[in-house]
């Protein structure tokens, strides 16, 4: 991750800053930009979002983002992927997904890229879990292993490739494997 900070900003500030690419986050007073995704984050998260979207979007269950900025308890953090349960999907005046969302998601999950600071994207999902959020996961895919964080229990990690991936519990249908995820990698 790339510091770009060069003065102390309050959240409200960094807010009103013009969005960066890759996506800066505001974590803890400080302003981190995230890196850029290479191939295999990249494809893991391209695969991810239809994966869960395909099982809880047209019962409207849930919707699965990509690089959704999530804004709550002082913090910004923009996830790799985010879920939120239909009920909670912030909408604006015409019914319509609002652009701003000031809340945590119920499902967060990020991939780590190479250089990526594992402590500080730890502490992101660990946010979320303190602020309501029921599932967070952290894909190595150097590694191909998941640390899998459930609210309120031990993290565990999961890298055999026929360990079944937790799922919230409003997402059972789907069912994933270890093997499944990292399978994407292949060509």
């Amino acid at each position: 991750m790339v510091q770009i900070q060069t003065k102390r900003l309050t959240l409200s500030e960094f807010l009103k800053l013009p969005e960066t690419e890759p996506a800066s986050e505001y974590i803890n007073g400080e302003i981190i930009q995230k890196p850029i995704p290479q191939g295999k984050h990249s494809r893991i998260q391209g695969e991810l979002v239809p994966a869960i979207n395909v099982l809880v979007k047209k019962p409207k269950i849930a919707l699965a983002f990509s690089e959704l900025r999530c804004t709550f308890d002082g913090s910004s953090i923009v996830p790799d992927v985010t879920v939120f349960t239909w009920d909670r999907i912030p909408v604006d005046e015409n019914g319509d997904v609002a652009n701003v969302f000031e809340t945590y998601p119920d499902w967060t999950i990020e991939i780590l890229s190479p250089g990526q600071s594992q402590t500080k994207v730890t502490g992101n999902i660990l946010h979320c879990l303190k602020n309501g959020t029921k599932m967070g996961w952290l894909i190595d895919p150097m590694v191909q292993s998941i640390l899998i964080y459930p609210p309120g229990k031990q993290p565990e990690i999961l890298a055999k490739p026929e360990e079944l991936l937790p799922i919230p519990d409003w997402a059972a249908e789907l069912r994933l494997t270890v093997g499944d995820l990292f399978g994407w990698l292949k060509l």
